[in-house]
């Protein structure tokens, strides 16, 4: 059903009734049958009505306009009040003729003309009967017809069928007006009093929302029951139509309250942010924009992030991944892009700010000047990749912070040890909820410049697990020829690490990755010497120690002697790190002592400090005399530097049994298989008679059982041993070796020298058997560590015993 309307004549439209207003008196059946029973008059007037129809017992408000139409109103409201209405064929014609209106009209009467404000007449009229128009008498001053009735065929009363289709109407009518926004729900209570079927069809007709044509056609169709189904035939397709576009609306409405919703939150947002003092949306994005604008990235890097930015422009802040794409555009304006600090080039000026902060480490520092010196020449030399490899305590973490210094770049450390997650190296994905760049963009973006000094601490220590294998990830950032486009999975993009310096630390490099270390270049660092430690506390740990504990040098002094017998007689390590503990507890000494207003010494004496740190714990081993057989004094390398060993061998009568013990490895009781064959083999070179190989047993010990011993260096120390064993002569005094032999005899080069032979001059040795292959590490030696130590150069295992073995028989001497 339509909208209520009011009729226009010149420009015939409907307008909205007033719901107020009532003037729709509803028709009885009393009040039909009497309009039915007056005598429809001969000649009618005819008012032309543009785009409506008007039906029996409808009352409709009206708008006259034209002339002719005024002056029809005056007539017949002066007159009888009766006039005819028919619906033009055509709304567009303003003068209608005969031709251009319907004969089948509805005899009206007039009920009321109103003088509107605007000067024009409104006039309500309600429908009595239908007419047909059999000739027109007049056309001025308006149009006059003779007419006739045109008689309606009714059904029976109570016909079953018609008293259904008004049922339906009524059903219809009822869901039409409930679904229709554009009806008042007063029209329910209309429908629901209408008591005439007749009345009831004409009304529903008339308030549908149909073309002038369609309800012109209801209004022909003489029998009233055939007018009832076309009714509601229309009807059934409003409702369809109604149905249809209420869900289309409904679903619009539900988009747009949502939307709406949301519009309104974020401007409450926005105001709460702006009253707090944060940023909005719209300005955040703003910011963004003109801090990109001030970067200094490639094209490429620019588009991406102008491509990010609209990205994010687009998104709803309150979804989960706008603070995703949020910390992505604020690493990406973060990281420095671009961003070189400028190097210092003044090589005098490292070397001494090197010699300053760590001393001896010689090999690296030579190492880090001459890189420097290539940079000043060539100015774009990519950085190298370093691994400082050595033993804990020897400063290879600290160096780097000189390192940095001493190029005039920022210092980042990254520690590598048990990480076991790829993701901690490149980085998660941006889908991924909490995603975060990995740990060397991060790193960058906290140097701020994109050449840092980069440590790479504890590059051995890396583990895998079923999340990744970290070590394979670092084997992109320590290429040289890869690392110009670093991938990092948040990123997503290449970053350059080619002009970063890294500087990997490692204790053990068994355990790299045969690829990574590959890439790296290995600078060996080894552990002090006794000397190098002194001059280390003196210049760096006391000073440190004194500063932390809220001394001057004026509060105590500790000299050299003093601290010799620190680090002989209570650490035992290659770096430093346990000598700087003993050194904290007597400086901590000093300062109770103060702090309580004690007595103490001043200058610190041996007394003093085996009162504060108890008995020497650690006595080096001293070379013993050669006046046993057998004892042969070798050179060992453990993990916190060289050591000496005794290799220790007896006979005992027996069937020609050889033991071994002392905790030693596999391949160290090989070695010691093979001098004994070897000896078995040339029994007549070293006169010895082989019978006595068969009649006694060999024990071969080393001391120091508890700790555990393997390798192949004391090979020629133990066919050393057992030469003096069979033959019962001196090993010469003073003397140490170390090397590895063959079953030929031969004598092959082994590691670790530098620590054996600063082991070797603690001990008081005088005289040392290498292999000649070893002379160039001695080459390699500063020579301070070399004065007052002989060394021998071997290649053969003769030669060995010549050196070592003496004429002089031990005192009481076995007879074999």
């Amino acid at each position: 059903m339509g909208e209520m309307k009011i009729t226009k004549f010149d420009n015939i439209e409907l307008q909205g009734l007033d719901e107020d207003a009532e003037l729709i008196p509803l028709l009885t059946p009393e009040d039909e049958e009497q309009m039915n029973n007056e005598a429809l008059p001969e000649v009618l007037p005819v008012l032309p009505l543009r785009n409506t129809v008007l039906f029996p017992g409808v009352v409709i408000p009206i708008t006259a306009g034209r002339d002719k139409s005024i002056n029809l109103i005056k007539d017949a409201n002066n007159g009888n009040k009766t006039i005819g209405v028919v619906a033009q064929k055509d709304e567009q014609t303003e003068n209608p003729g005969v031709e251009d209106i319907n004969v089948v009209g509805t005899v009206a009467r007039i009920l009321r003309v109103l003088q509107m404000p605007d000067g024009n007449t409104t006039v309500i009229i309600q429908g009595k009967k239908r007419f047909q128009i059999e000739s027109i008498i007049t056309e001025k001053p308006y149009m006059t017809a003779k007419v006739r009735e045109a008689k309606e065929e009714r059904p029976v009363p109570n016909d079953e069928e018609f008293e259904a289709i008004i049922d339906s109407i009524k059903e219809l009518a009822f869901k039409i007006i409930k679904d229709n926004p554009n009806i008042p729900s007063e029209a329910t209570f209309a429908i629901k009093n209408i008591q005439s079927n007749s009345f009831l069809i004409n009304f529903v007709s008339s308030n549908m929302n149909l073309s002038v044509a369609e309800k012109q056609q209801l209004l022909e169709i003489p029998n009233l029951q055939e007018r009832a189904l076309a009714t509601l035939k229309y009807m059934n397709m409003e409702l369809q139509k109604l149905e249809l576009r209420n869900d289309i609306q409904s679903k619009v409405r539900s988009d747009m309250d949502q939307q709406q919703r949301e519009y309104f939150l974020h401007q409450q947002m926005k105001t709460i942010q702006e009253e707090l003092g944060g940023l909005s949306y719209e300005e955040e994005v703003d910011e963004m924009g003109e801090k990109a604008k001030k970067k200094k990235w490639s094209k490429k890097v620019k588009d991406h992030f102008e491509k990010e930015l609209a990205k994010m422009q687009r998104m709803n802040p309150q979804v989960a991944e706008y603070s995703i794409q949020r910390n992505y555009l604020d690493l990406m304006l973060d990281l420095p892009w671009e961003e070189y600090s400028k190097d210092k080039f003044d090589l005098k000026r490292a070397q001494q700010i090197l010699d300053r902060d760590h001393y001896g480490l010689e090999d690296v520092k030579r190492r880090i000047i001459e890189y420097l010196a290539v940079l000043k020449l060539r100015n774009d030399m990519k950085s190298p990749i370093l691994c400082l490899y050595g033993p804990p305590g020897v400063g290879k973490t600290s160096l780097g912070k000189s390192v940095a210094e001493a190029l005039g770049r920022e210092y980042v450390r990254m520690s590598l040890g048990g990480l076991r997650d790829e993701a901690e190296i490149r980085g998660h994905r941006k889908t991924y909820i909490g995603a975060m760049p990995g740990r060397i963009i991060q790193s960058l973006k906290k140097a701020g410049t994109s050449n840092p000094v980069f440590i790479l601490d504890e590059i051995d220590k890396l583990s895998n697990s079923h999340q990744g294998d970290p070590s394979s990830a670092m084997l992109e950032v320590l290429d040289p020829e890869q690392n110009a486009e670093f991938h990092d999975n948040f990123l997503e993009m290449g970053y350059d690490l080619s002009k970063v310096m890294f500087i990997a630390t490692a204790n053990n490099l068994s355990t790299i990755q045969p690829a990574l270390r590959d890439r790296m270049e290995i600078i060996n660092v080894t552990g002090y010497t006794i000397e190098e430690k002194v001059e280390i506390a003196k210049r760096h740990l006391l000073p440190k120690q004194l500063e932390e504990h809220g001394l001057s040098t004026k509060d105590l002094k500790i000299g050299k002697p003093q601290l010799e017998k620190i680090v002989e007689g209570y650490t035992r390590e290659s770096g430093v790190r346990g000598l700087e503990k003993q050194i904290a507890k007597v400086v901590r000494f000093a300062a109770k002592s103060i702090a309580m207003e004690e007595e103490y010494n001043l200058k610190v004496t041996n007394e003093d400090i085996e009162k504060i740190l108890g008995p020497a714990r650690l006595e080096r081993d001293k070379y013993e005399h050669n006046e046993v057989a057998g004892v042969v004094t070798g050179l060992a390398w453990t993990s916190v530097g060289g050591d000496i060993l005794f290799i220790e061998s007896i006979l005992s009568k027996g069937k020609g049994m050889l033991n071994i013990t002392g905790n030693l490895g596999k391949v160290m009781k090989e070695s010691a298989t093979i001098a004994m064959e070897y000896i078995k083999s040339n029994a007549d070179t070293f006169g010895l008679n082989p019978d006595i190989f068969d009649k006694y047993n060999v024990h071969i010990h080393v001391p120091e059982g508890a700790t555990p011993k393997d390798g192949p260096s004391a090979g020629i120390t133990m066919l050393t041993s057992l030469v003096s064993l069979f033959t019962q002569k001196k090993v010469k005094k003073s003397l140490a070796m170390t090397g590895e032999i063959t079953l030929r005899g031969k004598v092959l080069p082994v590691g670790g020298i530098k620590e054996k032979i600063l082991a070797a001059k603690r001990a008081r040795i005088k005289e040392i058997i290498l292999c000649e292959e070893n002379r160039k590490d001695i080459e390699e030696i500063k020579e301070d560590y070399l004065k007052g130590l002989t060394f021998h150069y071997v290649t053969d295992m003769s030669e060995v015993i010549d050196l070592a073995i003496t004429k002089q028989k031990v005192k009481n001497a076995k007879t074999l």
